[in-house]
């Protein structure tokens, strides 16, 4: 193994999202989703769409951890932090945490690497491999 493993970086790219916002999904499985549908209600979208939260939050995640079409669920993921931070931080999309870090920095990360993931492909430890 090089110091300069494509495949492996990728692997940790993937097992990292995938891990990190699969904490995401199965707090709205044990907790619901009724905070989503008050947001999509405020933003007069049907609260149904808020279901849809578990494709991007559950089975995306878990297609980037398989490396099992990482391409789409990295996609998945893309679109469905774009609609969190539309319906979550809408108007003080710049503001500032306490700590001077912009609220809206974990879904921007999760947006980057999910590019990332979608660029890299899943790598020789994925199960589609490239």
């Amino acid at each position: 193994m090089s110091l300069r493993d494509f495949d492996l970086a990728s692997l940790l790219l993937r097992l990292l999202v995938g891990g990190m916002l699969l904490f995401h999904g199965f707090h709205k499985v044990i907790h619901g989703v009724g905070s989503i549908k008050i947001m999509l209600q405020g933003a007069h979208f049907p609260e149904f769409l808020a279901y849809g939260v578990f494709l991007g939050e559950l089975i995306a995640p878990l297609l980037l951890i398989l490396g099992l079409y990482s391409r789409v669920g990295a996609l998945i993921v893309v679109v469905n932090m774009m609609i969190a931070i539309y319906l979550a931080y809408g108007e003080s999309l710049l503001a500032l945490n306490k700590y001077g870090g912009p609220f809206i920095e974990l879904s921007v990360f999760y947006i980057v690497a999910s590019l990332a993931i979608f660029l890299m492909g899943p790598g020789k430890y994925g199960v589609n491999q490239r």
